[in-house]
């Protein structure tokens, strides 16, 4: 639980390594997208936080929870921007952004309660035209403080 928890707060440095490339001179056809303080991550657990796949981005989920382990509705609305932040360092790292996202999945703890403050966090970093969204509740998540897991899928065409 602690490593994707570690995975999460290291996702906001910048270097990047590549692999699965193409071997030609024409652009990856797949690229995983691994920062280099994940390259461990990757290689233990084999999941990369994103892969681009043409024009497309696919990226992990993450994880939020409250802040500090608190109850209060600023814990959680601090710990969905910690992950809105996270995915926006992903997005970057393969050349996309928040505005390329065409498609989210958030998987919901306890939705009904959850999504007011989760919609108004997501609506700061999410522009118009928006994305195809489906939220879902679950059971429970792989880390036993996480609350929602968000998914995304970009279109970023490289020029």
């Amino acid at each position: 639980m602690r490593i994707l928890t570690m995975m999460a707060a290291a996702m906001t440095a910048s270097a990047c390594v590549s692999v699965d490339v193409a071997e030609t001179d024409s652009p990856a056809l797949r690229e995983t997208i691994v920062p280099q303080q994940w390259r461990s991550t990757y290689e233990e657990y084999h999941f990369a936080p994103a892969v681009r796949a043409g024009d497309y981005v696919f990226l992990s989920g993450v994880v939020a929870a409250p802040v500090g382990g608190g109850t209060n509705e600023e814990a959680f609305e601090a710990g969905y921007d910690r992950a809105f932040a996270v995915i926006a360092a992903v997005l970057a790292e393969a050349d996309a952004e928040w505005s390329d996202v065409v498609d989210i999945t958030t998987y919901h703890t306890d939705l009904p309660a959850q999504f007011e403050v989760f919609a108004r966090v997501k609506d700061r970093y999410v522009p118009e035209p928006y994305p195809a969204w489906t939220a879902i509740d679950v059971d429970r998540l792989l880390l036993d403080e996480g609350v929602v897991e968000i998914r995304v899928i970009a279109y970023a065409p490289r020029d």
